[in-house]
C-alpha cells in the first residue's frame, strides 16, 4: 500500500484517503462479527465480539447442567461472580449451585434440578435431577446462533424432557445481548409444580450485590437452609430497577416486564437486564431477584410470590411442548434508560 501512495500524484491523495477509510471500516464490520470456538478438551465454546471475550457455553459437567459463564462487559469487566468455577477474593461462597447464567427448575416431577450441585451428599442426591448436555445443533456465527440439545434426567436415568436451546449473541454500541429461547418438549408426563426455585438465573458479580450489614438465611423447598453472610460493603452499590418503578429488594416476588440490576465495577457503570416475553408462560413473570447476588426470574413458582392467591402446577402432558424467551442485556459506560429498556423489550417482542 506505501508503494502505490509513493507513486500516485498529490492531486489523487484526496481520493486514496477516502478508499483507506473505506477499507478500514470494511475490516471493522469484519472482524466485529460473532466467533464460536470449540473447545472439546474442557467441553465449552467460546464466544466472542469482535474479537473480545464475551462468554462460554460450558457442558462439562463441573455444574449439573450447561451454563453461561462468565459474561463479560464489552469493556471487559465481568459481572458474574466467580465461584464455584474460578473464585475470586471478597466474594461469596455459598449456593454453589449458582453459576454464570443457566436455566432449570426447583421441581420437576418431585426432582429438585435447580438446587443440584457437588455440594449435595451421595444419599440425597436421588432427590436432584440433572441436565445433560447431548449435541450442538447449530454454530452460525454470521447471524450469532448457537443452537443445543440437552435432556433433563432423572437420577434413575429416566430421561424427562429433551432441551432444545438457541442462544443468538450480538452487540449494539454498549451493548451485549443475548436472546435465549429455550424450548422443553416432554418425554413423559411432566409436572412443575409451583416453587420458588426458578427459571432463568444469573449469580452476579459482588459489585452488583445490593448493600446488605446482616447476616440471611434463605430456605430451599427441601427445607435445606443456607446462610448467607454479612460482608465489607465497600465498594458495593447495586440496585434493582423494575419496569414497574420498583427499587432494591421491594423488586423480590414481583410481576415485571423487565428488570434492571445496575452499579459500578472499577468505576464504570454496568448493568444487567432481563426482559420477559410476552408469549412465555406466567408473563409478566415474577421475579426471584435477591440482593446478595441471585438475579432470577421465574414464571411458574405463582403460589409462593403471590402467598396462596395465585397457582399454577404448570403441566406438559407426554410429546407436548413450551417455550421460554428471554432477552439478556449486558451494558457498561452508562445507565440504560427506561425508554431505551423499553424499546428493546418491544422489539424483543415483535420476535
Amino acid at each position: 500500500m506505501l508503494f502505490i501512495f509513493l507513486l500516485i500524484s498529490c492531486k489523487e491523495v484526496k481520493n486514496t484517503a477516502t478508499i483507506n477509510n473505506t477499507i478500514s471500516e470494511e475490516e471493522v464490520q469484519e472482524s466485529s462479527k460473532v466467533k464460536f470456538t470449540k473447545d472439546d478438551a474442557n467441553r465449552k465454546i467460546d464466544i466472542t465480539i469482535d474479537g473480545r471475550p464475551f462468554t462460554s457455553y460450558i457442558y462439562d459437567g463441573q455444574t449439573p447442567k450447561p451454563i453461561l459463564y462468565p459474561l463479560i462487559t464489552k469493556s471487559g469487566k465481568t459481572v458474574t461472580r466467580g465461584f464455584p468455577y474460578d473464585p475470586r477474593p471478597n466474594e461469596r461462597v455459598d449456593h454453589p449451585h449458582h453459576a454464570g447464567h443457566w436455566l432449570n427448575y426447583g421441581d420437576v416431577n418431585g426432582l429438585d434440578f435447580w438446587n443440584n450441585s457437588y455440594a449435595i451428599p451421595e444419599e440425597k442426591k436421588h432427590k436432584y435431577g440433572t441436565i445433560y448436555h447431548q449435541e450442538i445443533l447449530q454454530s452460525d456465527e454470521d447471524n450469532g446462533i448457537l443452537k443445543i440439545k440437552a435432556i433433563w434426567r432423572s437420577p434413575e436415568d429416566i430421561d424427562l424432557m429433551e432441551e432444545i436451546t438457541e442462544f443468538t449473541f450480538s452487540e449494539k454500541e454498549n451493548t451485549r445481548i443475548i436472546d435465549r429461547s429455550t424450548t422443553l418438549n416432554a418425554l413423559k408426563d411432566v409436572s412443575f409444580k409451583d416453587n420458588k426455585e426458578g427459571m432463568i438465573g444469573i449469580r452476579v458479580a459482588r459489585e452488583l450485590e445490593l448493600v446488605s450489614d446482616k447476616p440471611a438465611l434463605y430456605t430451599d423447598a427441601e427445607g435445606n437452609v443456607t446462610e448467607v453472610e454479612a460482608l465489607n460493603n465497600e465498594g458495593i452499590n447495586g440496585n434493582y430497577f423494575s419496569s414497574e418503578g420498583l427499587t432494591g429488594n421491594d423488586v423480590w416476588g414481583t410481576r415485571n416486564k423487565w428488570v434492571k440490576l445496575e452499579s459500578e465495577i472499577e468505576g464504570e457503570t454496568a448493568s444487567i437486564t432481563i426482559l420477559d416475553h410476552k408469549k412465555n408462560i406466567g408473563y409478566p413473570t415474577y421475579w426471584h431477584a435477591r440482593g446478595y447476588g441471585l438475579f432470577a426470574a421465574n414464571p411458574l413458582g405463582q403460589a409462593i410470590f403471590s402467598e396462596g392467591k395465585e397457582t399454577l402446577n404448570f403441566k406438559l402432558n407426554k410429546n407436548e411442548s413450551v417455550t421460554f424467551n428471554y432477552r439478556i442485556l449486558i451494558h457498561n459506560g452508562s445507565k440504560l434508560t427506561n425508554n431505551a429498556l423499553n424499546t428493546s423489550f418491544n422489539e424483543f417482542n415483535t420476535k
